[in-house]
């Protein structure tokens, strides 16, 4: 179910996609980063947030996005430190 509010931007910073990509984006010692790309987002370069999706076993699970990028073929990547399977559904929720 989605959360209600009276802000007229709420709908704007909450959204459902589907993750379609997943690739390493740097590996620091124990600090592992990977970035996720969705089939549609309402992040934006610079945007922080968070991905929530649903286990198997029924788990709720929340990915906090770092930050978002805009790669040099102008694909926007979600910055993550624990990535999620491609074709997870998820709700996305900026914060900025």
């Amino acid at each position: 179910m989605t959360a209600q509010s009276s802000d007229p931007d709420f709908s704007a910073r909450e959204f459902t996609a589907t993750v379609t990509d997943i690739r390493l984006e740097s590996r620091v010692g124990a600090t592992v980063r990977w970035q996720m790309a969705l089939d549609r987002t309402h992040f934006a370069p610079g945007d922080t947030g968070s991905l929530h999706a649903v286990a198997r076993s029924g788990t709720p699970i929340e990915v906090p996005i770092l930050e978002v990028i805009l790669d040099e073929s102008g694909d926007l990547w979600h910055v993550v430190e624990k990535p999620l399977a491609a074709g997870t559904d998820i709700l996305g929720r900026i914060t900025r």
